[in-house]
C-alpha cells in the first residue's frame, strides 16, 4: 500500500525527524492487559526514546493530552485505534508538535493508509526511521477527522454496534453482524441538500460518505483517490432507495464490482454544506466515533496542517 500523498509537503526533517523535545506515547490503560499490545507500546517508547502516558476512558484521554501538552513534546504518538488517533491529532493540529500513530485498534484505517505495518512492534520501528510531512486534515462543524465522516446508514451501524459490543464483546465478527442487523432495519433513504464548493443540489440517498483518506476507497475499488491526493474531499452518495437496492450495493461493494454513476455518485470539493430534510440535529459518524451535530454540517480543511510522522517505506 503506497503512502497516501494528499496535499502533504515535507516538514522540517532532522535527526531525529521530529525534533529534540520529549517524546510521549499516549495509550489506553486497557492495552496493558494484552501482552502483544503492551510489548508494542513499550517497544515504541524505547525505540523512540520516549515515555508512556496512559489513560482510561474518554475523559481520561483528554486529561492525558493536557498532561502531555504541559511537557512541550516534540513528538506525540497515539497508541490505539482510529478514534484515539483522531482525538490526539485534533489536539496537536496546527502546532509544531509532530504526530504519529501506533496501530492497536480493531481496523486501524488511518495507520494502514499511511503504510504502517499492522504489527505494532514493526510499526514502532517504522516511525523511528520515518519522516515528518505536513498535511491538512478534515473538519466538520469544528470537529476534526482523519479518515472520513458520514451521515445515514453508517452512523446507524455504529449505534447498533455499541449495543452488540456491550453484549458480545469487541470482536470483528460482531462489527460485521452490526452491519447486517442495521441493513435489515433499513426503511427509506434520506432526502439531503448538498452544496459542494457553492454548487448545490437535492438528493435521495442511504449514505453521504465524505472521505479525506483514500485507504478505504482503494480497498473497496471506489473512485475518489485522485481527488484526495489533490487536496480535496471525495464525497460519495450511495444510490439505494429500498432495502433490496441497499443489499445489492453492499454485495457489489464486497465483490469489488461497484460502479460510479450506478451504485453511487461522486463529488469533489474542499468546502461542503450538508442538510438532511426534517433534521435540525444530525447523527454524524467520524473515524469510528459518532455524535449529534446541529445542521447544516459544514466541512472544510484545517486552517493549519498536522505535522505527521510517516514511514519512509510503507509495509
Amino acid at each position: 500500500m503506497p503512502i497516501e500523498d494528499t496535499d502533504a509537503v515535507p516538514g522540517d526533517l532532522g535527526a531525529p525527524a521530529f525534533g529534540d523535545g520529549p517524546v510521549c506515547v499516549i495509550t489506553n490503560r486497557k492495552s496493558g492487559r494484552n501482552s502483544r499490545d503492551r510489548n508494542a507500546v513499550e517497544a515504541a517508547a524505547e525505540t523512540l526514546g520516549g515515555e508512556i502516558v496512559s489513560f482510561s476512558g474518554g475523559k481520561g484521554l483528554m486529561e492525558a493530552i493536557e498532561k502531555v501538552k504541559a511537557r512541550k513534546p516534540s513528538l506525540v504518538v497515539a497508541a490505539g485505534g482510529d478514534g484515539t488517533a483522531m482525538a490526539v491529532a485534533g489536539a496537536f493540529v496546527g502546532t509544531d508538535v509532530a504526530f504519529g500513530v501506533l496501530p492497536l485498534g480493531t481496523f486501524n484505517y488511518f495507520a494502514r493508509g499511511l503504510g504502517l505495518s499492522t504489527d505494532p512492534v514493526e510499526a514502532s520501528r517504522q516511525l523511528a526511521a520515518g519522516q515528518v510531512v505536513e498535511r491538512h486534515i478534515g473538519t466538520v462543524n469544528g470537529q476534526v477527522f482523519l479518515n472520513n465522516a458520514s451521515v445515514g446508514i453508517y452512523p446507524s451501524i455504529l449505534k447498533v454496534r455499541e449495543s452488540v459490543y456491550r453484549r458480545w464483546g469487541r470482536r470483528r465478527i460482531m462489527a460485521h453482524w452490526s452491519v447486517i442487523k442495521t441493513f435489515i432495519r433499513f426503511r427509506k433513504p434520506m432526502r439531503v441538500r448538498l452544496e459542494v464548493d457553492g454548487d448545490g443540489g437535492r438528493y435521495r440517498t442511504a449514505l453521504v460518505f465524505v472521505a479525506r483518506s483514500s485507504f478505504q476507497l482503494e480497498r473497496f475499488g471506489l473512485e475518489g483517490t485522485d481527488i484526495i491526493r489533490e487536496g480535496g474531499f471525495a464525497v460519495l452518495l450511495v444510490n439505494a432507495r429500498t432495502r433490496l437496492e441497499l443489499f445489492r450495493r453492499i454485495t457489489r461493494l464486497a465483490l469489488g464490482t461497484v460502479e460510479e454513476g450506478v451504485d453511487y455518485d461522486l463529488f469533489a470539493g474542499e468546502r461542503l454544506k450538508l442538510d438532511v430534510e426534517g433534521k435540525r440535529r444530525v447523527l454524524l459518524a467520524y473515524d469510528g466515533e459518532k455524535k449529534r451535530m446541529s445542521a447544516p454540517l459544514e466541512f472544510g480543511m484545517s486552517e493549519r496542517p498536522l505535522r505527521l510522522l510517516i514511514p519512509e517505506k510503507p509495509a
